[in-house]
């Protein structure tokens, strides 16, 4: 972890990964090692990951990364922003996002739905209780 945490620590690497997914996600990359430019650099990246997708409980706060605090909350960013790549037509990792799947029913159909009684409630229909073993005592 430590080589992982060298590398992405001042922010400039995952710019350039947004960035190649998307173009211009980052306008400005800051180039230097003081702390609070490599803590715009991470949130630059942070916000251009929403914006292309990232839900926010799969992004990871500044100080995870900066401060080493929570470096899995990092690697999970990257992997959803791995699948989100497909997105733009860059090679993405991980499984495929699930499509879209609207379903449209009529009025009709709701209403016949409503009629429907689930196996859970009508499983048992002519079932009675009489005559069931509760370890060795006899219920009537």
């Amino acid at each position: 972890m430590d080589n992982f945490y060298e590398i992405l620590k001042d922010g400039t690497l995952l710019c350039r990964l947004v960035n190649d997914i998307k173009e211009g996600s980052v306008k400005k990359i800051n180039k230097t090692s003081l702390a609070f430019k490599c803590m715009e650099n991470i949130n630059a990246f942070l916000e251009a990951a929403k914006a292309l997708g990232v839900p926010a409980q799969e992004t990871f706060q500044t100080v995870d990364l900066w401060e080493r605090q929570n470096l899995n909350s990092v690697v999970i960013c990257l992997q959803s922003l791995g699948r989100k790549a497909g997105n733009f037509g860059k090679p993405s990792i991980g499984p495929k996002e699930a499509d879209k799947n609207v379903r449209n029913f009529t009025e009709e159909q709701l209403r016949a739905g409503q009629g429907v009684i689930s196996l859970q409630y009508g499983s048992n229909k002519g079932a009675n209780q009489s005559g069931i073993n509760f370890g060795n005592t006899r219920h009537m």
